[in-house]
């Protein structure tokens, strides 16, 4: 909230998603606007996933700027939302800011190396990027969480429902708007929780799948999509759109 009372940013919103760990009474008391993402844009029907709480979050931004970071880094401090911010308001070129830090990796308490968090990163996104498209292949985090965009940028992309929200999303960027309107930022350090292995093929299998619909978008890809694939959110400039013809 400091950065709000100093007038750095205008709004701090936290998505809630009614989980029992007191998140939203914490954020509330402390001054922030608690959002359940389920309760906006409720014709869009149940809420599918981290991507989709970020898609419904827009309705109810305010700023033209817009950063997201993750709520669950042992590291957070304010140097996550400045720094992703400043590139935007320095550089009037630039569109998209990334994240990216160094990953320790914890094996049990008291023992943290200092590399090794970021698995899904690592073994499925940058390869995918180096295989794909390799001018991409420079982001050191194309999973991060921690990002900084331009609200019109954002309402005119599609976002992915579930967890590939990020890499849809650098992959859109750069085929609308092209690499030299997307920078990225060192942050330093993120500690966060570590999903057992087990739990990271779902998230794999995600970003594979969101990476593949662009390149069968592009037509560099044949074969259908996957029945199980999730579905991903329209352009919200695009039902405004739609709203402001039907009316």
């Amino acid at each position: 909230m400091a950065l709000r009372e100093a007038g750095v940013v205008d709004q701090v919103v936290v998505l809630d998603d009614d989980s029992r760990d007191r998140t939203g009474a914490i954020a509330a008391a402390l001054g922030a606007e608690v959002v359940r993402p389920a309760a906006l844009l409720p014709s869009f029907g149940p809420l599918l996933g981290k991507g989709d709480a970020m898609w419904r979050a827009l309705s109810v931004l305010t700023g033209d700027l817009v950063c997201f970071v993750d709520a669950d880094s042992e590291d957070f401090g304010a140097h996550f939302a400045t720094g992703l911010l400043g590139p935007l308001i320095c550089a009037p070129r630039l569109q998209f800011v990334k994240g990216f830090y160094r990953r320790p990796f914890k094996t049990g308490p008291g023992h943290v190396q200092p590399s090794g968090g970021g698995r899904v990163t690592a073994l499925t996104a940058l390869p995918l990027l180096t295989a794909f498209y390799p001018e991409l292949a420079a982001i050191r985090q194309p999973l991060a969480g921690e990002f900084a965009a331009r609200r019109e940028l954002l309402e005119g992309l599609p976002f992915c429902t579930g967890y590939a929200v990020e890499i849809g999303l650098l992959l859109d960027i750069y085929a609308t708007a092209g690499i030299d309107v997307i920078a990225q930022v060192d942050l330093d350090v993120r500690q966060n929780r570590h999903q057992p292995l087990e739990d990271l093929a779902p998230m794999a299998a995600a970003v594979l799948a969101a990476v593949s619909r662009r390149l069968r978008r592009d037509g560099r890809l044949t074969g259908e999509e996957r029945c199980d694939e999730l579905p991903e959110r329209p352009p919200l400039a695009v039902l405004r759109a739609l709203e402001g013809a039907a009316t």
